[in-house]
């Protein structure tokens, strides 16, 4: 064991280990705010990385947990990374399945929903080599033991039971931190589970500054230590009331037609009393349909609930039915012609992946003249 771990814990590594207590999630709601106010005063003085793993089509938990906040944060001038992460696809499986497939559907996702591939860079793991090779510098800062108690780390393990995780599971939170600091993003949209993921890479960028030092005049540290912009979004569940998935069968993607959304809320999950009301607790299977139709609406959902009164069930799927169609028709119209295009797909993707490489290099330099590897 080595120095750095036997000495006092420090206050990266306090939040590493405690980002989930009411004291520090506070701290990080309060500094989001602030965050939110800087962004309006200048938003030229972020760099965000966000985005995706190509395991399946976008559904609308997505759309209301995250893809509408990126849109936001672009259209407020900050500049955006998006990660079509296909690398991370076999983190936790033994191929990577229909993957071309599935990343160009993400793309058309993302641009059909107001994603500017001219104001943000849209690009995916495998097609940049240097945002990659950090893991090495990285891996050599993190211990075994940190990694396992990483949440998702932990979580894998216990779900796998007597399977071997893999290597490249354990090291999934470096490799989040090597997709955060190879473009030195300094602001990453989180929703609170993501937080030691966060903590992780500001732990990492400090660690390589102190055992490495830094290039150029050293003026600066190469990595800036990344904050949170935490996000509230509202927790859409599937239809079955269960978390919205596609392996589930429960998720109402994006690119459906409005046919197949009717039927999937259709089937929805309710329950015998015809009064309709919001209460998550004790009805969450209805409460998730009023929230539906009142995210889709720009209502609140005691609001949607007040006006469905003894409906039941029916009125409520069809509220939401109509709901959801009416919001998502201008997306799914414009997400059927960029389907249609793979070829500007694939365009879009180069350019956003020329970008990245040119910004991983240029990282990749600084990180070897600070550890005396320009030869």
């Amino acid at each position: 064991m080595t120095t750095e771990q036997t000495s006092p814990v420090r206050e990266d590594d306090a939040d590493l280990t405690e980002s989930t207590t009411d004291a520090s999630l506070e701290r990080t709601r309060r500094r989001s705010a602030e965050i939110e106010r800087e962004i309006a005063a200048d938003p030229t003085r972020f760099r965000v990385l966000t985005g995706d793993r190509p395991t399946g089509n976008l559904h609308l938990g997505h759309y209301f947990g995250s893809l509408l906040n990126r849109v936001r944060i672009q259209d407020a001038g900050v500049e955006t990374f998006v990660l079509v992460a296909d690398y991370q696809v076999i983190t936790d499986r033994d191929g990577v399945g229909p993957v071309r497939e599935r990343v160009l559907s993400l793309v058309a996702d993302y641009l059909a929903l107001g994603i500017d591939p001219n104001r943000s860079t849209i690009f995916t793991h495998s097609a940049v080599p240097a945002l990659n090779q950090l893991m090495l510098p990285f891996l050599s800062v993190v211990t075994d033991a940190e990694l396992r108690r990483n949440p998702t780390v932990k979580s894998e393990l216990e779900a796998t039971g007597d399977r071997p995780m893999s290597g490249l599971m354990l090291t999934y939170p470096v490799h989040q931190a090597a997709d955060i600091l190879f473009c030195k993003a300094n602001l990453v949209p989180v929703g609170k589970d993501q937080l030691p993921h966060l903590e992780q890479a500001r732990v990492i960028a400090r660690r390589f500054d102190e055992r490495y030092g830094r290039a150029g005049d050293g003026a600066q540290p190469v990595f800036p230590r990344p904050e949170a912009l935490l996000s509230e979004a509202a927790n859409v569940l599937g239809t079955d009331g269960q978390k919205m998935s596609k392996s589930r069968g429960n998720a109402i993607e994006l690119g459906m037609d409005a046919d197949t959304t009717a039927k999937l809320i259709k089937r929805a999950v309710t329950d015998a009393d015809r009064h309709i009301t919001y209460d998550p607790d004790l009805r969450p299977e209805v409460s998730n349909l009023v929230l539906i139709t009142a995210l889709a609406t720009g209502r609140q959902p005691q609001a949607v609930a007040e006006e469905l009164g003894d409906g039941g069930g029916a009125a409520l799927k069809k509220a939401a039915t109509e709901a959801v169609n009416e919001m998502l028709a201008p997306l799914r119209a414009r997400r059927a012609e960029l389907a249609a295009d793979p070829a500007y797909l694939l365009g879009v993707l180069r350019t956003g992946n020329d970008r990245a490489n040119a910004v991983a290099e240029a990282t990749l330099a600084e990180v070897r003249e600070a550890m005396q590897m320009i030869y």
